[in-house]
């Protein structure tokens, strides 16, 4: 077993806890909030100015001008002037980078794909769900009224959408973005699970 997943996912879609446990079935690394911890480590930021940006958009500067200053590293001048946000984003991007040199592991979210697409041995997944699971979902793990728990849904996919198109040159939740789209809602988490098992067994098989 030498595969790195990505999983991207819909917020209410399970992809934080399915990625947990197909981690746990393969027995190797889980990252999510994890990355954060290794990146601030790594990077010298504090850990809650990494959480106070993960995932959410920006504005403020142009995407190539970042990836002209990644390219280059980060002695240049224009990473000093770089907004927050971006410096985030790439400490970010180094800690992927530095966790897939060593060896198969699980990372959910974070444009890990994009970071890893030079990567032949990965495999891009994205879970999706249907409304109705996601809002019971969120509702019960929030303690919220349907409502609320619609609206909040709507916002963090908003923001993981923003953030992912603006950073990578994908788009978010596309089919032809990843190698496998799942709808978690219509498999329950235990059969997208297996499902993800089986396309990474299948993946390593052809190889």
């Amino acid at each position: 077993m030498n595969t790195i997943i990505t999983i991207g996912r819909q917020f209410g879609s399970a992809g934080r806890e399915i990625g947990e446990k197909v981690a746990q079935r393969l027995g190797i690394p889980f990252y999510d909030k994890e990355l954060l911890s290794r990146a601030a480590k790594e990077s010298g930021f504090c850990e809650e100015m990494l959480a106070s940006h993960d995932e959410r958009p920006t504005n403020s500067f142009l995407y190539n001008l970042v990836m002209d200053t990644y390219s280059f590293g980060y002695n240049s001048s224009s990473f000093v002037d770089m907004p927050i946000s971006h410096k985030v984003f790439l400490a970010q991007f180094d800690t992927i980078k530095k966790i897939a040199a060593e060896g198969p592991c699980v990372i959910v979210g974070r444009c890990a794909d994009y970071a890893l697409s030079d990567y032949e041995n990965c495999v891009h997944v994205f879970i999706h769900g249907d409304e109705k699971a996601k809002v019971k979902r969120i509702m019960e793990k929030y303690n919220l009224k349907e409502k609320a728990a619609k609206d909040m849904i709507n916002k963090k996919d908003k923001q993981r959408q923003s953030y992912y198109n603006y950073y990578s040159s994908k788009k978010w939740g596309r089919s032809d973005t990843y190698d496998l789209s799942i709808n978690s809602g219509k498999l329950g988490i235990e059969g997208t699970v297996n499902l993800i098992i089986q396309y990474v067994e299948d993946f390593e098989n052809k190889k």
